[in-house]
This record gives C-alpha cells, sequence and structure tokens, in this order.
C-alpha cells in the first residue's frame, strides 16, 4: 500500500466513524503528543519536579498555539 492509498484508506474510515468516535481519537492524540512532551522534559530535566515539568509542558503547548 502506497502513502496515498493508506492516506485515502484512513480518510474513509474517519468517514465511517461519528463525530462522538472522532472527537474521542482528537482527545486521545492530544493526551499522546502531552505525554510525548512531558517524557522529553524530563529527559532534558531530571532534576525537575512534577510541577516544573507540567509548567514547561503548559508552556511549550501554550506557545505551539500562539499563545504567550
Amino acid at each position: 500500500m502506497t502513502p496515498e492509498e493508506g492516506m485515502r484508506k484512513q480518510i474513509e474510515i474517519y468517514r465511517g466513524m461519528t463525530g462522538q468516535q472522532r472527537l474521542q481519537i482528537g482527545f486521545e492524540l492530544y493526551e499522546l503528543s502531552r505525554a510525548l512532551v512531558r517524557a522529553g522534559v524530563r529527559h532534558d530535566h531530571p532534576d525537575w519536579d512534577g510541577q516544573q515539568v507540567e509548567e514547561e509542558v503548559n508552556r511549550r503547548f501554550r506557545r505551539a498555539a500562539g499563545i504567550r
């Protein structure tokens, strides 16, 4: 399967889902991305406590959203 065929198949599957199912996937992807950023921050700053890590994760997500 080529990447283009895979993308068409994925779109076809999404179109067959309910709005609630698609929204749930979006929430899961958001949580996964936060977990990956959190792991990266912990790796870069092993001496930081949980609050410092969460503040940095939040800062990065705000910056990515164009919020300073």
